[in-house]
């Protein structure tokens, strides 16, 4: 175990190097901090020769809430790469590019990164699941980027790699959830499983996956990753932070759900944001 972070849990053995959020009174949401520690945690694997795999996954009811919003509270350093100025603050979304620099880190790491995902996994949550290259959920795991109803586009635009178009425009335009057993079924997941079963079938599965060689894993996983980018992947993601500020910062009442939060609570403020489809039975 290491101690050295104070959002995330850290160990190695067995070739595995098992990284957990750890705010679970919180819902694992992703702070800044939270943000450092994880992509440390994640190149450390990466250089330990000890490791084969990587296995993220999150402690207490829920894998992950998405990006901390929590009003008027002090986030912190900012992630790396973070470019703070007046020249670039009002139009450049330094919060969308640092978002996809961090789940690139993922793409890009030499050795595979597997998800387990539980109870719920929003919006930044899906951007973790999305980037990895194995997910495995529970059937009953809740997922879904409800932000896109009130706050912006995605951080990271993986909806149209990851399933139809009718999939991924359902949605990216509703921010509507779905069960994980649903996910597997679309082919976003690799598979679900019973709650019950999570556990136990995720660590056969990456007991079975550290067995292989490390670097004929890094070939396979170069090779997927290679034909991805050929067809546009990466130019499609770096897009993201052109849209996120049209979206942000340059439609009328794009401050709305921000004002709500500040003023009356984040609970207020995402009850505004999803009352038309609570009352619809979404």
């Amino acid at each position: 175990m290491n101690d050295t972070y104070e959002s995330i849990e850290y160990r190695c053995a067995n070739r595995i190097a098992r990284v957990t959020l750890n705010r679970p009174a919180k819902r694992n949401a992703l702070s800044y901090q939270l943000r450092r520690e994880l992509i440390d945690a994640l190149r450390a694997a990466e250089r330990n020769d000890e490791v084969t795999v990587i296995l993220i996954d999150g402690a207490g009811p829920s894998f992950c809430s998405g990006y901390d919003v929590t009003p008027n509270e002090d986030r912190g350093t900012p992630p790396e790469g973070w470019v703070s100025s007046a020249h670039f603050d009002s139009w450049t979304d330094q919060f969308a590019r640092s978002c996809l620099r961090d789940w690139l880190t993922i793409w890009d790491l030499l050795k595979p990164v597997v998800v387990k995902v539980h109870g719920y996994c929003l919006a930044g949550g899906t951007e973790i699941l999305s980037m990895a290259d194995i997910a495995f959920v529970a059937d009953d795991a809740s997922i879904g980027y409800p932000a896109m109803r009130g706050q912006t586009t995605p951080d990271t635009p993986y909806f149209p790699w990851k399933m139809t178009m009718a999939q991924a425009k359902y949605l990216q335009l509703t921010g509507n959830s779905i069960s994980g057993k649903e996910a597997a079924e679309m082919g976003w997941v690799a598979k679900s499983f019973p709650a019950k079963e999570l556990d136990a079938a995720v660590d056969s599965e990456v007991r079975a996956l550290a067995s292989i060689a490390p670097d004929l894993l890094a070939a396979n996983k170069q090779s997927v990753n290679q034909a991805y980018e050929i067809m546009g992947f990466r130019t499609a993601l770096q897009t993201v932070w052109q849209w996120h500020a049209l979206s942000g910062h340059m439609r009328p009442g794009a401050g709305h759900f921000a004002k709500i939060s500040a003023e009356k609570g984040l609970k207020a403020a995402i009850e505004w944001r999803d009352a038309a489809f609570k009352s619809e039975g979404l």
